[in-house]
């Protein structure tokens, strides 16, 4: 269980807030995929939707909440922006989003940059790129 305290070191910085068609599903979703931890309760509307549900995955925060196309929340795309996580383990992180029922945009394998990077597609529409910094940075850093 999330503390209080849990939650105010990961409001900092800029946090996406994903709209998901089906948010409730979606939190299960990210739990299984990228072992997402809930923060606090669910804040719902009167119809039950999500209005606000805060999820930490990896040390950074994710806000997601249901379409409320009466207040302008449009679903949000893949293809307008793409959440980055950037890790040491960068298989098991990669094979347990693909085991989970993520899609695969493009391989996960080492890159021009030095770096290993690939991208999925969650069942929910949005994508998410795994980069996996090279040695010689991880040790620099």
């Amino acid at each position: 269980m999330s503390t209080a305290s849990d939650y105010r070191r990961l409001m900092h910085g800029v946090i996406p807030y994903a709209t998901v068609e089906g948010a409730d599903k979606a939190i299960e979703f990210y739990r299984r995929a990228f072992a997402a931890v809930l923060h606090g309760d669910i804040a719902r509307s009167e119809d039950g939707r999500v209005l606000n549900a805060a999820i930490e995955i990896d040390n950074g925060m994710v806000m997601v909440m249901d379409p409320f196309p009466e207040y302008g929340a449009q679903p949000s795309s893949g293809s307008n922006f793409v959440l980055q996580l950037v890790i040491e383990d960068g298989d098991f992180w990669w094979n347990r989003a693909v085991d989970a029922g993520c899609e695969v945009v493009s391989p996960f394998k080492l890159e021009f940059w030095g770096d290993r990077y690939g991208r999925v597609r969650d069942p929910f529409g949005l994508e998410w790129a795994f980069n996996e910094p090279a040695i010689e940075k991880q040790q620099a850093g």
